[in-house]
């Protein structure tokens, strides 16, 4: 069987360092240009570089994502940047348009080059396709049963790597192929800018009686008819090495640190207990449920792995997100007073009962015995979003650990 690699996303340094401490194998992070994520904040090139010497120390890989589908404006920048890019070392480059792929493969030779799921890779001709120019690895399509990926694996080269979403957020469309973005709002899902259409709640009109909206129930809320529970195979890991997945990736380059350190940490878990034994994995089946519905989520979904999806997985009611916990911030250094620093991200009160979330996987119950703005006055609560405060809790956390409330 062999041994998969966890990739996580990062959408800013804070959440890169996040996710290499809570368990990464390889984050994948997006440059300011040619990424499909364009609202997300994502790394300039210092930011980058720093990003890459972080994880590198501690042996984590770093892939850049540059998978737009490629207008003839896009050429000329693309080349400068993967120039930029170059002298970075990157561990690999993410692309799916075949311009795109060229150009990276002409300036950055030394680099490996992953194929985004964007470019709809969904039998082993493509896979063999990509092999014989050069390719390492592959990102499946979403739309993939275990079933096919197992039979992509038999027909490709034992060195050529398979990726798989096992985690987050599924698009309605064909693979992130989607088009009703850019037709509602001028705003286009294959460079970036998708405003995500498919969480918005619809009704149906019929032609001669404009205004007349007829609604589609589902629910009293409404009807959702595009969206999508969020992906989760944490129960179904040994499913996954069998079928030959190399590397299980966590969707999300717009989340915060709480939710890539829930995620991270618990795949993690699983995935060590399961190279421990089986049993082990089992065993702690209950613990890894618990731990990743701690995160922002929408209900959960095992996809595509087992078929077809039926009505009762495939279409939901609502958009609304489950968030049974709240991040605080994560701890930077402690100071000379035995205080740590955090840069605050949710509003929390002197006497809050808080719990700090550590990357080895424990969940450590504290209190807040008093906290300090920067000028080292004392303050009873932090009402500002990234508020720099110090707090002395009835535990001292350590650099790295996650803040969160329930």
């Amino acid at each position: 069987m062999r041994k998969a690699e966890l990739l996580i996303p990062a959408g800013n340094l804070e959440v890169l360092k996040t996710a290499v401490i809570f368990g990464a194998d390889a984050v994948y992070i997006g440059g300011e240009a040619f990424g499909l994520r364009a609202k997300a904040k994502n790394f300039s090139l210092e930011e980058i570089r720093r990003g890459i010497d972080f994880a590198h120390e501690r042996n984590v890989k770093v892939y850049i994502t540059a998978n737009i589908l490629a207008h003839n404006r896009d050429l000329e920048g693309a080349k400068e940047y993967f120039e930029e890019l170059k002298g970075l070392k990157p561990d690999a480059l993410i692309v799916s348009d075949p311009g795109m792929f060229m150009i990276a493969k002409e300036i950055c030779p030394e680099t490996d080059l992953h194929i985004s799921t964007q470019a709809n890779n969904t039998n082993y001709a493509t896979f063999q396709f990509w092999y014989r120019q050069g390719v390492k690895r592959v990102v499946c399509a979403r739309e993939l049963s275990l079933e096919e990926i197992g039979e992509i694996r038999r027909h490709i080269p034992e060195d050529m790597e398979i990726e798989s979403f096992v985690h987050g957020a599924m698009c309605i469309s064909y693979s992130g192929r989607c088009l009703l973005s850019s037709y509602f709002t001028g705003r286009d899902a294959n460079q970036g800018a998708c405003t995500h259409p498919c969480r918005w709640k619809y009704a149906v009109v019929e032609e001669t009686r404009p205004g007349e909206y007829l609604p589609v129930y589902e629910n009293e809320r409404g009807t959702y008819i595009f969206n999508s529970k969020d992906l989760c195979m944490i129960g179904h890991i040994p499913d996954l090495l069998e079928a030959g997945v190399d590397s299980l990736k966590i969707e999300g380059r717009m989340k915060t640190a709480l939710y890539v350190a829930t995620v991270a940490r618990t795949y993690r878990k699983a995935l060590d207990d399961y190279a421990e034994s089986a049993e082990k994995y089992r065993a702690n089946m209950d613990w890894y449920l618990s731990e990743i519905a701690k995160c922002t989520y929408r209900q959960f979904t095992t996809g595509f792995y087992f078929g077809k999806p039926d009505e009762t997985t495939q279409i939901y009611d609502s958009n609304t997100y489950i968030n049974e916990y709240v991040y605080l911030g994560t701890v930077g250094e402690i100071d000379h007073r035995g205080l740590a620093r955090i840069e605050q991200r949710n509003k929390f009160c002197v006497g809050d009962e808080i719990e700090i979330m550590k990357p080895d996987g424990r969940n450590v119950p504290v209190r807040v015995l008093s906290m300090y703005d920067e000028q080292e006055q004392a303050v009873t609560s932090a009402p500002h979003p990234q508020q720099v405060l110090f707090l002395k809790l009835t535990e001292t956390p350590e650099p790295y650990d996650i803040l969160r409330k329930c």
